[in-house]
């Protein structure tokens, strides 16, 4: 039998024919001076095998010659315009390349990544084979971290090429351009003619685009609309041997004045405080879940400072070269036979981690919680490798995920939670108390963090006079900005693209300049442009608020394509469907952009850019 292996990258193509051959191969120059073919014999199926692979996807799609001018039609026929799908230029030698190698072969194995984008591009993959060779046989190899044990299990157990999550995407493909070329015209076109400053500039659409930008905006409307509020509190403090208890009113707050008064001089009338319960109970602070994409995205941001889309490439990065599970996954429980100890084991010899690696090996490993979420695809990232030569972002991101993964295998953190509750005339406050009795899981994740904090010995009934007894005033807080971190999570709650997406989406609408990353501190803000302001503010002043700033129509189409991916639709049903009603949209937008213009500001572009 011979095999052509085909890996989504040359890195993945190189890696699988190092652990299949043993090392035993000899490789050929292709068509394309950055692709190797590998050849040598696989025992385990007493075959020849060829290891090849492309550089993503291989094709694109696009309308034909006489629609790409934006001259060349009115916009609105671009929902309805034949699209062609042909190989990129530069993936036209890496096609020639499969279409050589195919010739003679027995069988073609996929080796892409396993998701969507994985099964697309290996259908693209199966196309360019079959101009060659139509009866060659398609497989389909299924892993998710490059290390010996899965690689040759995926080439010994190869299944079949997942045409419906391939047609997730193409429908995707298609729905994008149209949506993406036809709004983009339209609104380009419409403000260079009637806002002098932007002659110049195009402002693109996207169906992911816009939702994430409607966030940031509506984000930043709240923070400017906010007005603190002013309210009144009981304060009381307990002096013991040099350290301060502070009480806290069990009304929390009050935003009358009169009435705060009235409540106080009572309590200032009769201060004694008398003990009503004291409670001890055991408590703990829960160790972390497995990772999926998004928390990776979210934790990376707010702990590592890096954005989103970085934190991907690295992830990534380490994937390729070994050292990571595959970084794409929705999955935070393990399956019950993971092999937890093969991979503990591994880290027992780090300088930072080793100690705390071998006390899970050697006992103290305890199964990781299980979250809510399971693609039934991958499991939680995870490191596949213990690795020592990394430094900078790459060393962060890989410790992060590694400490995470141990202290997953850890215990929750113990303690013992005292609760006292006093009453001043009538008035009840309460103070609450932690003494840490276990740390462990937090002794190896030092990015959670558990301060403990003793109470006086109290005993129900005690009569005591407090040492503060104070009306204080403050304010309600505004709210924050929202940072990369927070968007990311209002993205994925919403369901705006998908974990692999999100970072993208973001990126986009910073590189188009309808947002901006401001730094205050070791915090990054998100801070729309008057542009994407303008934006936002105008179509949801002319009612398209819902389908174009809000997530729900994007929420829609992406559950469509998870139809077609569980069988229940087909590519042609969902894109009938979602085209119908962005047409609907585009030509209510179209017919009112001038007011979409006026009430959003963007004929003020120039005063207040």
């Amino acid at each position: 039998m011979r095999v052509l292996c085909v890996a989504e990258k040359p890195s993945i193509a190189r890696a699988i024919t190092q652990i299949l051959s043993g090392g035993q191969y000899t490789t050929r120059d292709s068509p394309n001076r950055f692709t190797k073919n590998y050849d040598f014999n696989y025992n385990d199926l007493r075959a020849e095998f060829t290891v090849t692979s492309v550089a993503g996807h291989m094709t694109e799609a696009d309308f034909p010659g006489e629609y790409r001018s934006w001259d060349s039609c009115d916009p609105a026929e671009l929902f309805d315009a034949p699209i062609l799908t042909t190989v990129k230029k530069d993936a036209t030698l890496i096609a020639r390349n499969l279409e050589i190698e195919a010739r003679g072969k027995t069988m073609l194995m996929i080796w892409t990544d396993c998701d969507r984008e994985g099964e697309h591009i290996g259908s693209e993959v199966v196309n360019a084979c079959r101009k060659s060779n139509a009866r060659i046989e398609v497989k389909r190899a299924r892993f998710n971290a490059i290390i010996p044990q899965q690689i040759h299990h995926a080439a010994r157990h190869p299944v079949e090429l997942d045409r419906r999550q391939s047609d997730a995407v193409e429908a995707r493909i298609q729905l994008d351009l149209r949506l993406g070329a036809a709004f983009t015209r339209m609104q380009t076109k419409a403000l260079q003619n009637q806002v002098p400053d932007l002659r110049d500039k195009m402002m693109s659409y996207g169906p992911c685009q816009f939702p994430t930008l409607g966030f940031v905006v509506s984000r930043y409307q709240q923070v400017q609309a906010f007005v603190p509020e002013t309210f009144w509190y009981i304060y009381l403090s307990l002096m013991v041997d040099g350290e301060e208890t502070d009480f806290t009113w069990r009304r929390g707050h009050i935003f009358d004045f009169g009435a705060t008064v009235a409540l106080y001089e009572v309590c200032v009338e009769n201060p004694e405080a008398t003990v009503e319960e004291v409670t001890k109970k055991p408590t703990k602070k829960w160790k972390p879940l497995p990772l999926t994409t998004v928390e990776l995205q979210k934790s990376g941001s707010r702990l590592l400072r890096l954005a989103p889309k970085r934190i991907l490439d690295i992830a990534d990065s380490l994937y390729q070269k070994g050292f990571l599970s595959y970084p794409r996954t929705e999955t935070d429980q393990f399956d019950s036979d993971f092999d937890f100890m093969t991979l503990i084991q591994k880290q027992t010899t780090d300088d930072a981690w080793g100690q705390f690696a071998q006390g899970l090996a050697n006992g103290g490993f305890n199964a990781p919680r299980k979250g809510k979420k399971n693609d039934k695809a991958h499991p939680p990232i995870h490191p596949t490798a213990h690795v020592t030569n990394l430094s900078g972002d790459d060393k962060r991101v890989y410790e992060y995920v590694t400490r995470r993964f141990l202290a997953c295998c850890s215990k929750d953190a113990e303690g013992e939670q005292t609760n006292v509750t006093i009453n001043v005339a009538g008035e009840e406050f309460y103070a609450a108390g932690l003494v840490i009795k276990q740390t462990n899981y937090l002794d190896v994740f030092p990015y959670d963090k558990w301060t403990g904090k003793r109470l006086p010995d109290f005993a129900r009934g005690q009569r005591f006079m407090p040492n503060v007894c104070e009306m204080r005033e403050g304010q309600t807080s505004r709210p924050n900005l929202l940072t990369e971190a927070d968007l990311v999570g209002l993205m994925d709650k919403n369901g705006i693209g998908t974990d692999a997406t999100i970072a993208q989406h973001i990126q986009t609408i910073i590189d188009r300049e309808y947002v901006m990353a401001r730094p205050e501190g070791a915090v990054k803000y998100l801070v729309p442009s008057t542009l994407g302001i303008g934006l936002v503010e105008g179509y949801n002043r002319i009612g398209l608020d819902r389908s174009l700033s809000k997530p729900q129509l994007r929420r829609e189409t992406e559950q469509r394509m998870v139809d077609i991916c569980e069988g229940r639709s087909t590519k042609n049903d969902m894109l009938f469907q979602s085209i119908d009603q962005y047409r609907e949209v585009f030509l209510r937008a179209r017919a009112a952009f001038r007011q979409v213009v006026e009430v959003g500001g963007l004929a003020l572009y120039r005063a207040t850019s």
